[in-house]
């Protein structure tokens, strides 16, 4: 939930909630297909290839449809790969690199080496709290809900503006194989993501210069690789098995009449071919004799075992033995052996799957077709056993790690119009939002949504006993509502007197068929709700709407860092207050010191505040909560006692 005035992070936008002007909200189906904007020039194309990303949490690519035979394909450079590891590397300059040459240093320089970026999209500390270890990077822990922010040398990064890094590397490298400006995508996503990492997605699309006109679900996409669902007589039920380096994810997708609907998802988040190299690496330590503590004091000996245990995996998927050797140490592996090793972590995923089925009502026998997903699918066992399972021979025709990226590449083309066989749904040319604090726009229904469509979000108050909210309903791109259009306002008022975070304000955006918004806020614990529809009165044209997207995307950076900057701006505030006012309540349980210390960093914070520096102001953050954090947890431990012996203790936790 989210207090009003609070914390702004994107799950945390608090807010002045206000509603009169009317507008129309445009539904041309026309405007997806005719904007193409060249970043390069600023001029707008009427023809313009459209790209399909799959933004990887172990490797990303991006695939085309094939100008002559019409078909997908991956996009690479001759002979190389068409994956790009989703590894960013920073050098103590500030230069970025990405990809291959970025994966070298994960092991000689895992502090300044960011991988995994997405298992971090759209969530809090608390959120990835008891998996923290995974990552070798510095991720702070501010306690608080609000999004994660990753340190690399001085600098904080979110995971909206490492993943645009991807994006980036991913743009240039089609534009420099395409030799033309790339500037619209359609990027997949897994099935369970939630509006916040949705939104963090199309973020960092829009930093890396990309409109992205669809977030798609990967077994959606999978499933259109395999031509699934371009049939509109078809219906059917599908099984989508995904298991790639670092993660597995089951989705249940039934289509019909050329529209897929997600009837359930299960996974582990946690389990992948990483897994399987690291059982690899614990066989041969057993049979060599080198214990987990030389292997921890020579990185460089781990790290060779680690690749020639993956190359081992790839080897055993077409034959039955691998021999090498290591630093002069022989290794061998049958894939009997290597079956034995790996058959736990099979078997989770066969576990995956049953719930995935009870949670959609359904049984092995109602599957139609399974669609394999992942290279780590690519194991001869994995796709017996999953034959087994379901009762039927899975689709591994196409190449498991590009089959959601020429999916997306499909639908893409299907944007571009190119398809004439699939009717596009009316949507939303520009996304709709409220005005945050600090002046920020928080979207709740993205553009190119298909109508109807509805989106919810709860937000909460910032001051005990506040009765009202105003509400401001502003359409566009931008960051900043400043730079959008101010479609209309209203005031929630009569809202109980409550102490503050205690209230619970849902606002609701509906746009029906005929393109007309409703906005609701209730206050959910007392019933109190006021609804403004948003009638068509006068709207945008082509043009204006043309504009506005094409702003987003040159102003992309500049919008991000000054969101940065009012976020870390308003944390400042929170923490300096939240700081001040337990110092003043619990003064008797701190020393001098202690306040004078705490005194001097709130000074320094605030000192700071207006400089403009982002990095600068989170660093004074972390260093208060460097601070304060020792003696708030001994206030909390002192207090915990007290009450487990039945006395009371004076001042406020």
């Amino acid at each position: 939930m989210r207090p009003f005035s609070f914390s702004i992070r994107k799950q945390f936008y608090r807010l002045n909630v206000n509603f009169t002007d009317c507008i129309q909200i445009i539904t041309k189906k026309e405007v997806v297909a005719k904007i193409g904007i060249n970043i390069s020039t600023g001029s707008l194309q009427k023809e313009e290839i459209i790209v399909g990303i799959d933004l990887g949490t172990t490797n990303s690519l991006v695939a085309i449809i094939h100008p002559d035979n019409k078909q997908p394909v991956a996009l690479k450079e001759h002979d190389s790969s068409s994956l790009v590891p989703s590894v960013i590397h920073f050098d103590e300059q500030g230069n970025i690199t990405v990809g291959n040459e970025a994966k070298r240093f994960l092991v000689t320089e895992p502090q300044q080496t960011i991988f995994s970026v997405k298992r971090l999209m759209g969530k809090s500390y608390n959120d990835i709290r008891e998996r923290s270890s995974f990552f070798t990077y510095k991720v702070i822990d501010d306690n608080t809900e609000s999004l994660v922010k990753i340190q690399a040398g001085n600098k904080f990064y979110s995971p909206v503006e490492l993943s645009s890094y991807i994006l980036k590397e991913l743009k240039h490298r089609a534009e420099h194989i395409l030799k033309t400006p790339v500037t619209r995508a359609v990027i997949t996503v897994p099935a369970y993501f939630n509006d916040a990492q949705r939104q963090a997605t199309r973020d960092a699309g829009k930093l890396a210069g990309l409109d992205v006109l669809r977030i798609v679900n990967e077994p959606t996409a999978a499933s259109l690789a395999y031509g699934l669902g371009l049939n509109k007589e078809e219906s059917k039920t599908v099984a989508v098995y995904d298991l790639g380096g670092g993660t597995f994810d089951i989705s249940i997708l039934r289509i019909a009449g050329g529209i897929f609907e997600v009837l359930s998802t299960n996974g582990d988040t946690y389990l992948g071919g990483d897994d399987f190299d690291q059982a690899i690496v614990d066989y041969w330590v057993g049979q060599t004799g080198i214990t987990r503590e030389e292997l921890q004091l020579h990185k460089q000996v781990a790290q060779s075992f680690r690749l020639k245990a993956e190359e081992a995996k790839r080897f055993l998927s077409t034959a039955n033995a691998f021999t090498s050797e290591i630093a002069g140490t022989p290794v061998h592996l049958t894939r009997e052996k290597f079956e034995e090793l790996i058959r736990p972590f099979v078997d989770r995923t066969i576990v995956c799957c049953t719930k995935a089925l009870k949670d959609a009502g359904l049984s092995v026998t109602d599957i139609d077709e399974i669609v394999m997903v992942g290279g780590t699918t690519r194991v001869p066992l994995i796709k017996e056993s999953i034959g087994q399972f379901f009762g039927k021979k899975v689709h591994d025709d196409v190449n498991p790690d590009e089959v959601v990226a020429l999916g997306a590449a499909i639908q893409a083309d299907i944007l571009a119009g190119n398809n004439k066989d699939l009717l596009l749904l009316d949507i939303t040319p520009l996304s709709l939002g409220i005005e945050t604090m600090g002046g920020l726009m928080d979207i709740l229904i993205p553009r190119n949504s298909k109508i109807p469509s509805k989106a919810g979000r709860q937000y909460t108050t910032q001051k005990d006993g506040q009765s009202g909210m105003r509400i401001s309903v502003f359409q566009g791109e931008r960051d900043l509502v400043k730079d959008n259009r101010k479609l209309a306002e209203f005031n929630l008022t009569g809202i109980p007197g409550m102490p503050a975070g205690l209230p619970k304000v849902e606002v609701s955006f509906l746009i029906n068929a005929d393109g007309i918004l409703s906005v609701t806020a209730k206050e959910l614990r007392s019933g109190v709700s006021q609804t403004v529809e948003v009638k068509p009165q006068y709207g945008l044209t082509d043009a204006e709407v043309e504009k506005m997207l094409l702003d987003s995307i040159t102003h992309a950076k500049e919008d991000m860092q000054s969101r940065a900057l009012v976020e870390a701006q308003t944390e400042a505030k929170q923490i300096m207050e939240t700081t001040s006012q337990f110092l003043s309540r619990n003064a008797s349980l701190l020393s001098t010191e202690e306040i004078e210390v705490t005194q001097n960093a709130i000074a320094v914070l605030n000192a700071v505040m207006e400089s403009g520096n982002k990095d600068m102001i989170q660093e004074k953050i972390e260093a208060l909560n460097d601070i304060s954090r020792p003696y708030a947890e001994r206030v909390m431990d002192q207090a915990i006692s007290k009450v487990m012996s039945g006395k009371s203790i004076k001042g406020s936790i």
